[in-house]
C-alpha cells in the first residue's frame, strides 16, 4: 500500500530523529538536510537505507545527492512507490 506524503514526512522525521536526535517537529519539507538539520553524509546514507526499508522503495546512490531538502525526499519516495 502506498504511503501519503504526510505519512512519509512523519516517517522520515522519526528516522532522522533516531539517527541524529533532531526533533521530529523540526523535520519540515522546506528544511535542508545539511544546512538546516546539520546532517552529515554518513548519517544521510543511514537515513536513506532506513527510509528504503520503511517505505519499501529503492533510492539509488546517484539520486541521494538530489535530495537536498526533506521535501525532495518526500517527493522522491512518493514517486518511487510501486
Amino acid at each position: 500500500m502506498a504511503h501519503t506524503e504526510d505519512e512519509i514526512l512523519a516517517g522520515l522525521a522519526e528516522i532522522v530523529n533516531e539517527e541524529t536526535g533532531v526533533e521530529t517537529s523540526d523535520v519540515q519539507p522546506e528544511k535542508s538536510f545539511t544546512d538546516d538539520l546539520d546532517i552529515d553524509s554518513i548519517s544521510m546514507m543511514t537515513i536513506v537505507v532506513n527510509a528504503e526499508e520503511k517505505f519499501e522503495v529503492r533510492i539509488p546512490d546517484e539520486e541521494v545527492k538530489n535530495l537536498v531538502t526533506v521535501g525532495d525526499a518526500v517527493k522522491y519516495i512518493t514517486g518511487a512507490q510501486a
